[in-house]
């Protein structure tokens, strides 16, 4: 299972909207930049971030984008799901939108994806956004 650059890059997005929580709107430029992200990229990015109701954002000059909640209340499981749709090794053991299988009784494989998929649930929910903008700043400290 590999992630699009749509989740790995909403998720830098994500992190840079968390930096600035306090300080207001922040702008795709401002993102972009600090991001090494295009611009025309990051907008589609945020689009589906805003449409997740995980960001909202603001037009015009002074316009930006900012974190509907704080961070240490959005998980990145959230973010990457925002992005990239339900998470799942294989369709069988979706959630959302389960496929039908012959199988599907007497499968012994499935219990080994059903293992994988609560597992990649499990580490992508244990994790906020609060906890990733502690590490960073770690990271920043460091001499």
């Amino acid at each position: 299972m590999k992630f699009s650059t749509r989740a790995r890059y909403g998720l830098r997005a994500m992190v840079e909207l968390a930096l600035n929580y306090d300080q207001g709107l922040v702008s795709v430029r401002t993102i972009s930049e600090n991001q090494g992200i295009s611009e025309a990229y990051l907008e589609q990015i945020m689009s589906n971030l805003v449409k997740s109701g995980l960001v909202k954002s603001n037009r015009g000059v002074q316009g930006g984008y900012t974190l509907t909640r704080e961070p240490a209340g959005i998980l990145v499981g959230e973010i990457i799901r925002a992005l990239e749709g339900p998470i799942v090794p294989v369709e069988c053991v979706s959630t959302d939108f389960p496929a039908t299988c012959e199988r599907f009784e007497k499968c012994v494989s499935r219990l080994v994806w059903q293992k994988v998929k609560t597992v990649i649930d499990e580490a992508l929910n244990s994790l906020s956004l609060e906890d990733l903008r502690m590490e960073l700043a770690k990271k920043l400290t460091l001499p």
